[in-house]
Formats: C-alpha cells, sequence, structure tokens
C-alpha cells in the first residue's frame, strides 16, 4: 500500500467516527496537555486504535487524537506526538499531518518544549517561532514525491505565517502575556545538548533548540497548510555555569507555562 492509500485508508476511518471535520490542526509538545481542556470534546481516539498510526512512548505524551469545537471552530489535537528519536521513520512519524490534511485541515498549530540559547531569554518564556533550522539527519520529504502530497520542491521561504505570528503576538499582548521570538533548531535527540552544542547551535542562528517540529512543518508546508509554532523555553543552555537537564525538569516548566499558551491559542484559533 502507497504512502496515499495509507494516508486515505485512515481518514477514512476516522471520518467514519466524526460528525465535523476539523479545519485546525494542533500538535501538543511535552507537558502541554492542558490544552486539551479547551476543546468541547466530540471524540477521542487513542493512537492505538487508529490504523497505520505509530503510538507515542515518551512520558508526558497522552497519545490520542481528540476532536471537537475550540472557540467556535472545529479542531483536531494531536495529544502525544512522535519523534525521530524513538525509531520512527521520517514518514511515520508526521503520517499524522498528512492524516489531518487529509481530513480537511488547512491550518496547523505546533507547540514543543525547547531549550534556550538566547541569553536574553528566561525559564518559562514562550517563543514563537519565525524560523527553523533543520538539522535532523534524515529529510521527511526524501524519496520518490507523489504530487497528490504537494510539489517535488516545495517553497520555505515562509515556513511560518506571517500573518498568524502578527496576529499573536497581537493577542499575547492584550492578554498581558510577554513573549519572546525566535529561531527554533531541531535535532534528532534524545540527549541534551551538551555546552559545545548549545554554543555552536547559537551561532549558527538559533534561539531555541528541540527535537521535534522541524519534520512536521515541513510536512504541513508541503500539503500547503499555513503553520504557527511556539515553544516553551523550559531551560537556558546558554551559560557560564554548568547546567544539568532532567526530562522531569522539562515537564515540570512546560506544565507551568502552558496555561499562557493556551490562552493565546485559544484565541488564535478564533482568528483562524
Amino acid at each position: 500500500m502507497s504512502l496515499f492509500e495509507k494516508i486515505q485508508a485512515t481518514a477514512n476511518f476516522i471520518s467514519d467516527k466524526i460528525k465535523h471535520k476539523p479545519e485546525i490542526g494542533i500538535i501538543l509538545g511535552s507537558g502541554l496537555g492542558g490544552l486539551i481542556d479547551c476543546i468541547e470534546k466530540e471524540i477521542s481516539i487513542p493512537y492505538s486504535e487508529i490504523p497505520n498510526f505509530p503510538v507515542s512512548t515518551v512520558q508526558g505524551h497522552a497519545g490520542a487524537l481528540v476532536f471537537g469545537k475550540m472557540n467556535g471552530r472545529q479542531v483536531v489535537l494531536m495529544a502525544g506526538r512522535f519523534h525521530y528519536y524513538e525509531g520512527y521513520s521520517m514518514q511515520e512519524l508526521t503520517f499524522p499531518v498528512r492524516v489531518m490534511k487529509a481530513l480537511g485541515v488547512e491550518n496547523l498549530v505546533v507547540s514543543n518544549a525547547a531549550g534556550g540559547m538566547n541569553k536574553q531569554f528566561k525559564i518559562g518564556d514562550l517563543m514563537i517561532i519565525t524560523d527553523h533550522v533543520n538539522q535532523f539527519p534524515e529529510h521527511p520529504l526524501r524519496g520518490k514525491n507523489d504530487e497528490r502530497l504537494g510539489t517535488r520542491f516545495p517553497d520555505m521561504g515562509q515556513p511560518y505565517d506571517h500573518e498568524l505570528i502578527a496576529k499573536a503576538k497581537d493577542i499575547a499582548a492584550k492578554l498581558g502575556y510577554p513573549v519572546q521570538q525566535g529561531v527554533y533548531i531541531g535535532l534528532q535527540g534524545p540527549t541534551f545538548e551538551t555546552p559545545a552544542e548549545y554554543r555552536w547551535l547559537h551561532i549558527i542562528g538559533g534561539d531555541a533548540v528541540g527535537m521535534s517540529t522541524v519534520p512536521e512543518v515541513i510536512v504541513a508546508r508541503h500539503g500547503g497548510m499555513k503553520v504557527f509554532a511556539m515553544s516553551v523555553i523550559t531551560d537556558i543552555g546558554i551559560s557560564d555555569e554548568p547546567v544539568t537537564i532532567t526530562h522531569e525538569e522539562v515537564l515540570e516548566a512546560a506544565n507551568h507555562a502552558a496555561p499562557k499558551m493556551a490562552a493565546i491559542v485559544e484565541a488564535l484559533v478564533a482568528y483562524m
């Protein structure tokens, strides 16, 4: 079965279970599951029940597609994402984005927990992603291209939609939430970065670094979707002193900042 056929089969399976087609897709990162509380839920489908879906193995990732209404708009929320470091191929970990597109999603909101490399940042800051640097060892579009999914050479001049970024900044200002903005660098993980790697990543233009988002955004843009993405800065890698980072600390910082991100995303969804 081809990738396109798998996507269609999965989308058909889901379509039979939902009453309303989603307009907006949301991908939740580590510790950011609180956004689920912003949805008037219609149905939640565990990944284990969805044909062709992988199953998330990481603490802090629930593992279900949640359908419902947020601020008057039909949404599908991916509670728990897949990562390259878990052993999935790029095609597998981006498969849910393909399915979202097949279900009718035109706008994608992506969140993540990230390490800060900008000395102006502090733990708990929200950073709107304005651009990214792809440092994954594999590209999600490598291989034969299916024109039904997107063009062979998609333009990445505006991976993150400028209009959505401007609106999110306006929303944050009205809510009284200060936000940073910057460039996200995606690495395969699963180790956190060494001090030398943090310095190098900052030198090449990064403000934050994480182990997700970039493949999903590339595939979303390949499919013609508009993308907005935001990071919670859960640790600061640029420091004059040695820094020890644990996944538990990342989750704690993400959970603390999640309500602010949820408020911004909820208002942005209404605008979309």
